[in-house]
């Protein structure tokens, strides 16, 4: 639907736009894949999308890149508010803790709520569609999510596995489950990398 005359809805398109710039100043643990630094959680998100344009031959038959790509821009939108929680760190079971999640729900509401409704509304749908990862588009998205940190720690030469003392047995059940929910063979690919990474 083109709005294009309405000075309004362009006043509240811009104003979310704005907003968002505020993820570039989020860090992450996981660093660059040089090791220089820390990435941003916009430079994860923009990567995300990437990842889901050049290895879409990983996804399930029927999944939708576009949608996955989409869902991959606006997934950690909520750390603007709620930060990040690294998944490895000592505080690490507040990822995904229902503390969290009403969290970010809330950050949802104020972000999206930026927007006109219909916008507005149609991307917390997306948002809320990768959260739960019940459909094919999600799991795929989710299984990018996780595993761009491992290739990144492996690239780095161990990133913040070393800095929180991961174990392999860790990383496949925090990350490698999901990963192969949704990019099975991606994962027994980057499974390989990471035992040779840590020597089992």
């Amino acid at each position: 639907m083109r709005s294009g005359g309405d000075p309004g809805r362009l006043a509240a398109q811009i104003a979310f736009l704005n907003e968002a710039d505020r993820l570039k100043q989020v860090l992450r643990a996981t660093p660059l894949c040089d090791g220089s630094r820390r990435e941003n959680s916009g430079e994860h998100s923009w990567h995300l999308a990437l990842y889901a344009l050049i290895l879409a031959d990983q996804a399930a038959p029927g999944v939708r890149i576009d949608r996955v790509i989409r869902m991959l821009l606006l997934h950690d939108l909520v750390e603007i508010d709620v930060g990040d929680v690294p998944i490895h760190s000592a505080n690490g079971t507040a990822h995904g803790s229902e503390e969290t999640r009403a969290a970010e729900a809330r950050a949802a509401d104020r972000i999206f709520g930026l927007l006109p409704k219909d916008l507005g509304a149609d991307l917390r749908a997306l948002w809320e569609e990768f959260e739960a990862a019940e459909t094919p588009d999600a799991v795929f998205a989710k299984s990018l999510d996780r595993v761009q940190p491992v290739l990144q720690n492996i690239a780095s030469g161990g990133g913040s596995w070393i800095e929180y003392n991961v174990t392999p047995d860790q990383v496949e059940t925090r990350v490698g489950t999901k990963v192969a929910r949704g990019a099975p063979a991606l994962w027994d690919h980057v499974r390989v990398r990471m035992q040779a990474f840590f020597g089992t």
